[in-house]
């Protein structure tokens, strides 16, 4: 209970945790009461009238091959979520394996693993995911989108966890660990690992609000999951068939609002943990 009250009394000086927090909540509202209202066929196409205009029958209308557009952002709002889940979490978790070991392990090991890690940063990610998802455009699903994105998603985590780790290694903790037996796995985990935590929920928060800005660049190309109906892709066919330049707004204006309103919640949610990682950041009661 005392967890709990001090858990609440943190959210209430932390907004921006508060809010961010918040925003996802509705996020998941809308689309808990959406699926009682609308089922997955209606998102497919020739499921009812096309470019028909908002209406009591089509809250939001339907698009040009007869989707119904609200079933569209109900349904497909999950599957650029779970998109982002999946890349951010592959990525991450690639970066935490490799920045720990080049920080904790240091010399050989450290150079090979910075060094991996800075020449790709070179590379031209969005160059790269281009030729990738070209490639394979008719076997892509939202799973195999998610780990092409996530094939180069490791850099940034792997550089800025092992700066985190060579900070920490040298603590008057870890050192009293080290002298009393424990072994460099142990002392990751029970000694490191913990205390990065809060930092490490940042980052995931952060991985995944980039995989998803990534996935939508590609899908607004046409290179995405053409049988899905994520929000990536309702842009890429609003535009295909001229939405906007037949005043079709319905077609396009929700998916951006509902990434408008992901995107805010995964920056503040982010922001928010960064501030509660971070000493220096932290608000005095």
């Amino acid at each position: 209970m005392a967890v709990v009250l001090g858990a609440g009394r943190y959210m209430g000086r932390n907004l921006k945790l508060t809010f961010g927090v918040g925003l996802l909540l509705l996020i998941f509202l809308f689309w808990a009461v959406g699926s009682i209202y609308v089922s997955p066929d209606d998102a497919r196409p020739l499921s009812a009238l096309p470019d028909q205009r908002p209406s009591l029958e089509y809250p939001l209308g339907t698009d040009t091959v007869g989707r119904e557009l609200l079933a569209v952002m109900v349904h497909g709002m999950p599957l650029t979520l779970r998109l982002g889940l999946i890349a951010g979490s592959v990525g991450l978790a690639v970066g935490i394996i490799l920045g720990f070991t080049a920080g904790y392990a240091g010399g050989v090991v450290d150079t090979v693993i910075r060094s991996a890690a800075d020449v790709t940063l070179t590379i031209p990610a969005l160059v790269v995911l281009v030729v990738i998802a070209s490639t394979l455009r008719t076997a892509l699903t939202v799973e195999s989108m998610a780990l092409i994105v996530a094939s180069l998603a490791w850099m940034w985590p792997t550089r800025t966890i092992r700066a985190q780790v060579l900070s920490m290694r040298e603590a008057g903790y870890v050192e009293i660990a080290r002298l009393s037996g424990m072994n460099p796995i142990e002392i990751v985990a029970r000694e490191i690992a913990p205390n990065l935590f809060p930092y490490l929920a940042a980052s995931f928060v952060g991985a995944v609000a980039a995989a998803i800005l990534a996935a939508i660049g590609l899908e607004a190309l046409g290179l995405g999951p053409q049988n899905d109906p994520t929000l990536g892709m309702t842009i890429f066919w609003s535009m295909f068939y001229g939405a906007i330049l037949r005043g079709l707004w319905y077609w396009w204006v929700p998916p951006i609002i509902v990434l408008i309103v992901i995107f805010v919640g995964l920056f503040l949610t982010s922001a928010g943990l960064d501030e509660w990682a971070n000493p220096r950041l932290r608000r005095s009661v």
